[in-house]
């Protein structure tokens, strides 16, 4: 590791024998891994959107809630981090099994188990402060969407059901409703429709990764629908979450007509994809596109939502 990296340098303790020391190099990037930082940084972008939204339809404008915003933008940051964190520290005995996880720093033994469970608890902690500068609603919704993912989700589903997609799923659509609820804490229809478009986004998004890395799930013995029901069933399941998502992402029509038809276009444009990987002959492939559309598709309606409104 560069040295111009290293934040500090001290000594760990791995492997079962207590006796082996390595001198291992901590740097701030080993941080931002355990934190998976492109999750938290692309939520960040739904949460900033349901912080936005929620001062238009408040007829207050961002540039009242300043404060507020950064609360939760940092809040929701280190809540997710800590969730992201703690499941580094639960999932430490099979992430050296996937090819995608094996150099997290719980494998490679830069940290020891007890300091990244200290780090997460620190960072969901400090997130949940964060919250309480804004609304108490926002610290409940954070609070919940951690508790699913860590526990409901790492601790317990991601082992034992196929159904830990969708357990997931409802901890991943917290972020705008954190955001909407640090500015009113009442929760417009808005908000909700904004959580429900995260939670159909994710089954598709998450299995499309799933086929990828069938093998590896395989191994690591975790029941991904891929691994149990296989690819056919897979691709079912992921075309009826899109055809889903599409009638809920145009209830949000109100906010224009140029919304509502880049809408439309995104939503159609996935389900095509989608409907082509019953005649397409490369899963593999067809999961790639899958994957990648899911990320644009995101990314593209949640900046579209503030554009609009600006």
């Amino acid at each position: 590791m560069n040295k111009t990296n290293t934040a500090f340098e001290a000594t760990e303790v791995i492997g079962s024998d207590s006796s082996v020391a390595v001198h291992q190099q901590k740097s701030w990037k080993d941080y931002l891994v355990l934190a998976k930082q492109g999750i938290v940084t692309s939520n960040l972008i739904t949460t900033f959107a349901g912080i936005y939204l929620a001062a238009v339809y408040t007829s207050t404008g961002i540039g009242a809630h300043f404060a507020q915003m950064l609360f939760a933008l940092v809040g929701a940051a280190l809540v997710m981090a800590g969730g992201c964190t703690l499941n580094n520290y639960i999932d430490r005995d099979i992430d050296h099994i996937m090819e995608r996880t094996k150099d997290r720093p719980t494998v490679t033994g830069r940290f020891s188990a007890n300091h990244v469970l200290l780090v997460g608890l620190t960072q969901a902690a400090l997130g949940l402060g964060f919250l309480a500068l804004t609304t108490a609603t926002a610290v409940v919704i954070g609070l919940i969407g951690l508790f699913i993912y860590v526990v409901l989700y790492t601790m317990w589903t991601k082992r034992t059901t196929t159904l830990n997609t969708i357990v997931g799923s409802f901890s991943g659509a917290v972020p705008p409703l954190i955001g909407w609820a640090a500015i009113d804490g009442g929760l417009h229809t808005y908000a909700w429709l904004l959580f429900f478009i995260m939670f159909f986004w994710q089954p598709p998004h998450f299995l499309a990764l799933a086929m990828k890395r069938v093998e590896e799930y395989r191994a690591a013995g975790i029941p991904m629908l891929p691994v149990v029901a296989g690819f056919e069933m897979t691709k079912r399941q992921m075309v009826v979450y899109v055809a889903a998502l599409l009638p809920v992402s145009l209830m949000l029509y109100p906010f224009g007509i140029v919304y509502t038809i880049i809408a439309a276009v995104l939503g159609l444009g996935w389900l095509i994809i989608g409907i082509a990987g019953f005649i397409m002959k490369d899963d593999i492939k067809w999961a790639r596109y899958m994957f990648v559309y899911s990320l644009n598709y995101l990314t593209i309606l949640f900046v579209l939502m503030v554009i609009v409104h600006i």
